[in-house]
């Protein structure tokens, strides 16, 4: 076999190639993503180095960050290269990334639009595997005052309790609602379920004083919104 060259190797780089080197003396930002996960992994083969793994890692998912955060340890490990121990790091750090995310929704306590919607719930269900379906309580200023999960089923479906949604909006005092619910298999367009289950609720909470102000689809950072779409 062909020697490798001695400048293959990370160590051998110049100190503002080496990722570690980079980020200590310039900061994380200026950083590639692959850079970032060559960090975490430490080491690449002998064939390639940690950069370049992480080049093929990140190709695989189409260069998508949560994507790549989708990827099981058993997954990831299917690469030559990465190890248990490397799968583990990289899925640990991610799921790091997207609890920081989701302590970052705190922020949002006013509805404006749909896509203050889509930023408060994105980080909760935009990733699943399975379906969720989420209610957002708001006051008369649109100020939320209650998220909550309402149900979580199989990638086909899940379940919604009408009585169970009221009956908590009635004791938060909430005078909205906005539905939320993610679609694993990636289309945003709604389906016969989710237009019934929105009419349903819709005339349900009328009696009450209560309005249902959206519902909203989520699948890979994107979404529809039913107002938005004129179809509430």
């Amino acid at each position: 076999m062909q020697e490798k060259p001695a400048s293959f190797s990370i160590k051998n780089w110049a100190d503002d190639d080496r990722p570690r080197e980079k980020l200590v003396q310039k900061g994380s930002y200026v950083l590639s993503d692959a850079e970032l996960i060559a960090i975490l992994i430490g080491s690449g083969s002998r064939e390639e180095s940690a950069v370049e793994l992480s080049k093929r890692i990140l190709a695989s998912v189409n260069h998508n960050i949560n994507e790549l955060g989708n990827l099981s340890v058993n997954q990831l490990m299917r690469f030559k290269g990465i190890g248990e121990a490397k799968a583990v790091t990289i899925a640990a750090a991610l799921e790091m990334g997207r609890r920081r995310r989701v302590e970052d929704t705190s922020k949002i306590t006013k509805i404006k639009s749909s896509h203050d919607v889509f930023e408060l719930l994105y980080p909760l269900i935009g990733e699943l595997q399975h379906e969720e379906f989420w209610i957002v309580y708001l006051n008369n200023s649109n100020k939320v005052v209650h998220k909550a999960q309402l149900s979580k089923g199989g990638i086909t479906g899940t379940l919604v309790d009408v009585r169970l949604v009221l009956k908590q909006a009635l004791e938060l005092g909430a005078v909205g609602i906005v539905l939320a619910h993610n679609h694993p298999s990636g289309t945003l367009k709604p389906s016969m379920a989710d237009r019934q289950i929105t009419n349903k609720l819709k005339i349900a909470s009328e009696a009450l004083d209560i309005k249902i102000l959206d519902h909203l689809i989520l699948a890979r950072h994107q979404y529809i919104s039913f107002a938005d779409k004129g179809i509430l």
